[in-house]
């Protein structure tokens, strides 16, 4: 949980790119876990290690390293993809700011003890106002709803954060004031490598858990995986998960060299997740009638590959970055 902190605050003081490695071997187990640990690195820790002041590295690297889990804060009722049209307002009261409002869809919120909650600070410069806020659990006035009902990723607690009066001291700003909208389309770019090393751990999981299958099941007197028709289907499925994991790597390795990474990384995030659910899919195919039981755990990595086209930026999203920063490669 502190993969890239500093030593001095408890954590390995290792690389992004170790990071993502983390990430893809345990999706192959369970995404669930994985994103906790992916949001905690690629989002949480990340932001307090570059941005934190050294009073706040001291306070909370500490923690999240040790025993305690964070959690990213931005999207709203009426703000998903239009992130900057958040309502959360925090009014200068003194010292401290109060802040208002409501959040949605907050990943590791059931647990979570640290939040980096994105708030507007000044309404008037619309999305220049947002800046980003350390609340913290027990502050009065916040309070966290029940968890949510999810077709996918059900032991990743998502929750509905409200935000009534809370009081937080102006040394809880992370970065600088009127920063916020910057921070989070930046560092969300990390996270979306996180979220294809995601897919491509969840599609290998899967396809490792299906091809002894195909060795053992027998029809026609021979194994299903003898028949030309099925290796084809396996060779091409092989083959997409090298190629996002390629994709995956390429944006981790040019992130790591502080080298633009942008497009790579929402070419990843993209092609990982649409390939995720063909794989889970194509997976349950070849593992036949027992693949649709809950005996398996195939119908788990289909259900947990959904999420991957819709959060930290839809495929669409993805796609508009990607022809956005193309268009500038021409010009």
């Amino acid at each position: 949980m502190g993969i890239e902190v500093d030593p001095e605050y408890g954590g390995t003081g290792s690389s992004f790119f170790s990071t993502i490695l983390v990430v893809e071997e345990l999706a192959k187990v369970d995404p669930s876990v994985c994103i906790l640990v992916d949001l905690q690195n690629t989002l949480i820790n990340s932001l307090i290690i570059k941005l934190g002041t050294p009073d706040q590295k001291a306070k909370y690297l500490t923690k999240l390293a040790k025993d305690t889990v964070g959690s990213f804060c931005l999207s709203e009722p009426l703000s998903g993809s239009d992130a900057f049209a958040l309502k959360t307002t925090a009014v200068k009261d003194g010292n401290d700011y109060i802040i208002s409002g409501s959040k949605m869809w907050i990943s590791n919120s059931d647990l979570a003890g640290i939040f980096l909650v994105m708030a507007n600070a000044n309404p008037s410069a619309g999305y220049k106002g947002i800046t980003c806020f350390i609340v913290e659990r027990e502050m009065p006035g916040f309070s966290v709803a029940k968890v949510e009902d999810k077709l996918g990723i059900r032991a990743s607690g998502t929750c509905m954060l409200h935000f009534d009066n809370v009081r937080v001291p102006k040394e809880n700003i992370l970065g600088e004031f009127g920063h916020g909208y910057k921070y989070a389309a930046g560092f969300l770019n990390e996270g979306r490598i996180g979220i294809g090393a995601q897919m491509v751990g969840l599609c290998q999981g899967c396809f490792d858990a299906t091809i002894p299958y195909t060795l053992e099941r027998k029809q026609f007197g021979q194994p299903i995986y003898s028949f030309q028709a099925l290796q084809h289907q396996i060779s091409d499925v092989a083959t997409k998960i090298e190629c996002a994991r390629l994709l995956v790597y390429n944006a981790a390795r040019l992130q790591q060299a502080g080298l633009p990474f942008v497009k790579e990384a929402s070419m990843a995030k993209y092609y990982a997740s649409e390939i995720a659910t063909y794989v889970t899919a194509k997976c349950i195919d070849w593992m036949g009638g027992v693949g649709f039981t809950r005996d398996f755990p195939h119908e788990k990595f289909f259900r947990d590959s959904k999420i991957g086209t819709i959060y930290e930026g839809t495929s669409m999203m993805q796609l508009q970055t990607i022809s956005k920063l193309l268009k500038k490669e021409y010009m």
